[in-house]
């Protein structure tokens, strides 16, 4: 038996931003790759850095658990760590450097690493894991034990002599139910529900029901679970919630798919099991405004529990959509919107700016496309090329300077479009208090009309008015100084 200690390279006191929005969700893919170690008889231990100072207090635990290997197993389904934030991956180096000066031996299975294997060989790690990780892992910890090369093993990277080794890829795992729950008594479960209470007054945490997407917008990177779609059965997702809510009270669930529900009949089946098991959820998934025009998808989402929808909604121009492949319509986006609203389930946008041939002609439409729908949030972002994407192959060319963002608040434009990066930052501020005052102005008619559906949060909203109607107008200049004459 060896022990094993388990990490991840995403604290959230280095992103100022989620650390002020402070809604932490556990490292589940982490967490699941300790519970598939465990199941092979192997000891794991936990260093969960999500509210750690620095990578300095991963010492403690390595002095305590004395391991044999430490294992930087990222979260793959927790989109800020496909982000490849230079934060933490120095964080990683040196958490890295900490566990080898103790004598083990580094794996490392992450976004980061895939796209940047020498630089992480470099730095200590024994072995790069490429691709799905948990049977990757199990064979390599059983091949180091029994001291034979690892070279016959699947979807592995690593240094021999002067060269770095690639095997072949291995194939993605189809029965996903063949998995055991994530290891949850490994984490703080206590911490995590504080931090939610103080701030939200519930406590919401994360489940995965797929891996992967089948779809090829050119700018979204897939490195670890690829372009492949695989679901687990409706059953064995329930009975996780069941095992869930008997482990431990919580009153949220964030289903961190790329996209929930895509299988056909998935989510009509899941929403059967839930009203046969008699359990009572609410829950928010990620999803597409093609899906989302369906009226029987979107009646099981609400039938099951949904309570929000945040749509890759990206752009109101059809221009822009087309440029990066993302198959779906402005039509669509406005009947997803509608649809979903109807069944009382509130739409949040993805928005993206940036793209490489934006004018303002398509910023405004954006623009004018969510004041028009008001979703229930916006969460907006810049263009930002990762690599394995078609998109990062365009402008790779410009990325010398700087190739990854600082933290996620970074939102630096790092190539050259029609607009400066200052402008792009500005315009960050301003589509954000654009869209607060225009929700402001549809609750206050809401409250003329309904007065009796008054609460807390619509008044709130509606006094904010006072602060975003001059601070719109602020913003927008700020703007149009920032827009070139000949535009």
């Amino acid at each position: 038996m060896s022990r094993i200690l388990f990490s991840h390279s995403y604290f959230l006191k280095l992103d100022s931003k989620q650390w002020e929005l402070s809604q932490p969700y556990a490292p589940l893919a982490t967490i699941t790759a300790a519970a598939v170690m465990r199941e092979e008889k192997q000891e794991v231990f936990l260093f969960d850095p999500m509210f750690a100072e620095s990578a300095d207090e991963v010492r403690a635990t390595l002095a305590t658990t004395k391991p044999h290997y430490f294992v930087l197993y990222d979260d793959g389904f927790n989109y800020l760590s496909k982000m490849c934030l230079t934060n933490m991956r120095h964080a990683a180096f040196e958490m890295m450097s900490l566990a080898r000066a103790e004598g083990c031996r580094i794996i490392v299975s992450s976004s980061d690493a895939t796209d940047h294997i020498s630089q992480y060989i470099k730095k200590g790690a024994d072995f790069i894991i490429l691709g799905e990780a948990e049977q990757t892992l199990k064979e390599l910890i059983l091949c180091l034990e029994k001291e034979e090369s690892p070279k016959n093993i699947p979807g592995l990277a690593f240094q021999e002599k002067e060269e770095i080794v690639k095997t072949v890829s291995r194939a993605v795992m189809r029965n996903l139910d063949s998995l055991p729950f994530p290891a949850w008594d490994l984490i703080n479960v206590d911490e995590y529900r504080r931090r939610w209470m103080d701030r939200y007054s519930y406590f919401s945490v994360n489940m995965v029901t797929t891996r992967g997407c089948p779809y090829q917008c050119n700018w979204c990177a897939k490195p670890i679970y690829g372009n492949r779609y695989n679901s687990r059965s409706p059953q064995q997702v329930v009975a996780e919630i069941v095992f869930l809510k008997n482990l431990f009270s919580f009153d949220h669930i964030w289903f961190c798919d790329d996209i929930f529900g895509l299988k056909p009949g998935w989510v009509t089946a899941f929403a059967e099991e839930i009203k046969k098991q008699g359990i009572v959820i609410k829950y928010k998934i990620q999803s597409r405004a093609d899906l989302l025009t369906a009226e029987n998808y979107v009646k099981a989402l609400a039938l099951s529990g949904c309570e929000t929808v945040w749509m890759g909604a990206e752009s109101g121009s059809q221009k822009i959509l087309d440029a990066m492949d993302k198959g779906t319509t402005v039509d669509q986006i406005t009947q997803a919107t509608a649809l979903l609203k109807s069944h009382h389930i509130r739409p949040s946008f993805f928005l993206q700016f940036g793209y490489p041939g934006e004018t303002m002609d398509d910023i405004e439409a954006t623009i004018h496309l969510v004041n028009k729908l008001l979703p229930e949030d916006i969460g907006v972002s810049i263009s930002y090329p990762l690599p394995g994407t078609v998109f990062h192959q365009r402008v790779k060319e410009e990325l010398k300077q700087k190739a990854n963002w600082t933290d996620s608040d970074d939102l630096e434009l790092m190539f050259s479009n029609t607009y400066s990066p200052g402008f792009y930052k500005q315009l960050h501020r301003y589509v954000h208090k654009n869209y607060r005052k225009h929700q402001g102005y549809e609750t206050m008619k809401n409250l003329f009309l309904h007065p009796l559906r008054t609460n807390f949060k619509s008044l709130r909203r509606v006094a904010a008015l006072v602060y975003y109607i001059p601070a719109v107008k602020r913003e927008r200049k700020k703007l149009g100084h920032l827009v070139p004459a000949t535009v």
